[in-house]
């Protein structure tokens, strides 16, 4: 078998591209939805790369934009001809798991161009004012947690929380204490259910 770092993308059959695919690790895999070319086989190779847990939500949000969703945002499902509805119900795939929270929000990796996102989202929120709605609805809400970078902590603040009172006593009865979930984790979990 082909190394994945060196396989010719290019030139590659289906069958070779979904073979490299499935031999890929989780970083290549990330990699890969980033940039594959949706011209080649995007339904099979795309299609199976982002349903892997391992895809984080910045490069699924660059993996729906490389898909060109804009081409089919305002045409009915049944209008689709038939040779683009597969890339079509791929991107519904795409929006159906970031709408779902399937794709966790990794503080390191952004997708690729914010102001395509930004774009996308104030086209969203105008269709939304007109009481009309696009194909490919993004949920905001799902959507801040990486926009606003609210994963990041504040390592000093953290730090000074682990550290406050050490004992060895305190370390060993913590689970005990804190009954499996420690206070300082509690602050982050939201109000509303």
């Amino acid at each position: 078998m082909q190394n994945f770092e060196e396989f010719d993308w290019l030139t590659g059959s289906e069958d070779e591209h979904l073979a490299m695919a499935w031999q890929a690790d989780p970083a290549q895999l990330r990699d890969l939805a980033r940039r594959y070319d949706w011209s080649m086989y995007p339904e099979a190779v795309m299609g199976w790369v982002m349903a892997q847990a391992c895809i984080d939500l910045g490069s699924a949000l660059t993996a729906f934009f490389n898909g060109d969703p804009e081409r089919f945002n305002y045409i009915p499902k049944r209008q689709v001809t038939k040779e683009y509805q597969p890339v079509a119900v791929l991107l519904d795939n795409i929006v159906r798991r970031v709408n779902s929270g399937f794709y966790l929000v990794d503080p390191g990796r952004d997708v690729a161009s914010r102001k395509t996102l930004a774009k996308w989202l104030t086209y969203q929120e105008a269709d939304r004012l007109e009481g009309r709605q696009g194909r490919y609805v993004l949920d905001e809400k799902i959507l801040s947690t990486l926009l606003d970078d609210t994963l990041r902590l504040d390592r000093v603040t953290e730090t000074a929380s682990y550290n406050s009172d050490p004992s060895l006593w305190r370390d060993l009865l913590s689970p005990v204490m804190d009954l499996g979930v420690p206070r300082r984790f509690l602050r982050f979990k939201s109000g509303d259910r």
